[in-house]
């Protein structure tokens, strides 16, 4: 607003808008630009409004449903209309605090409805609902609300805190169920692994057994075909002597192993022969019993 100019003439800047009384009564509005009245007639610029787009922020505090105080920043962006600048200029004395008043009025309504969480997610409708309300109101003195936006949803450092730790402690829960289906899968996967690695150490046992008791059958039926007069047990006698000897000499030369008692003479030799025969005598028999 200006101070009353009781000359003939005067320019209204852009972006503007004059009002012109006369003799103290409401009497038109100027356009931007060089303007004309009569001051001896009783016109005279009485003040200007500017119609830029003007920025308000509102800080309110309020609490949620389930009883957070909530500091809410919301910023108004609004205007004169041109058409109705007598009402802004005439009705109110400080627009400002009226919006402030309505504004107010409207979250702190709306706000204790919604808990913390549901705030942060429908802060629009709340935005929306102040937008309507203000529009409603603000509309009959003048004034067009623009946009309002609520910039930012601050709760209390303590709650704050408390929903970082909630936060934290969901991610810890989740990562522990992580670690646990990767161990689960470790150890099942080292399960499998032993379980394959005895298969295959039986596999190569059996294979083993069954290259010696080849190699035994073959050594005692090319030496009983070269040598006359033996017999398959005088064979077998020798061959197994011979192994018991190669036995004791290996235990001997090796340096990793520990005092080993054996029981040692002709006679233990022949013991293991007629064990090792009769294993042979009674697979063989169950063999063909099948």
């Amino acid at each position: 607003m200006g101070n009353v100019n009781c000359v003939f003439c005067g320019c209204i800047e852009q972006a503007s808008v004059g009002v012109v009384e006369k003799w103290g009564r409401f009497d038109r509005l100027a356009d931007p630009g060089l303007n004309f009245w009569n001051p001896l007639a009783g016109e005279c610029l009485t003040g200007t409004l500017s119609t830029r787009i003007n920025s308000l922020d509102v800080k309110i505090e309020t609490k949620t449903k389930d009883n957070v105080f909530v500091q809410l920043l919301c910023s108004i962006q609004y205007r004169v209309i041109r058409q109705n600048a007598d009402d802004a200029f005439y009705e109110l004395q400080n627009p400002t605090e009226q919006i402030q008043a309505y504004v107010f009025d409207v979250v702190r309504a709306h706000v204790p409805k919604m808990n913390l969480d549901e705030l942060f997610e429908q802060k629009d409708e709340v935005a929306k609902a102040v937008l309507e309300e203000l529009e409603k109101v603000m509309g009959a003195y003048g004034y067009n609300i623009e946009h309002i936006l609520m910039v930012d949803i601050i709760p209390d450092a303590s709650v704050r805190r408390a929903m970082n730790e909630i936060n934290a402690a969901q991610r810890m829960q989740l990562a522990s169920v992580y670690k646990g289906e990767a161990d689960k899968i470790l150890q099942v996967k080292k399960a499998e692994a032993e379980a394959e690695a005895k298969y295959l150490g039986g596999v190569g046992v059996a294979r083993q057994r069954q290259a010696i008791t080849d190699g035994l059958r073959e050594n005692i039926l090319n030496f009983s075909h070269k040598v006359e007069g033996t017999s398959a047990k005088e064979v077998m006698d020798l061959i197994m002597i011979t192994q018991y000897f190669d036995t004791i000499k290996d235990l001997g030369n090796s340096s990793k192993n520990t005092t080993v008692f054996i029981p040692h003479g002709p006679g233990h030799v022949r013991d293991i022969g007629d064990q090792i025969r009769n294993g042979l005598m009674e697979a063989a028999s169950a063999k063909v019993t099948e």
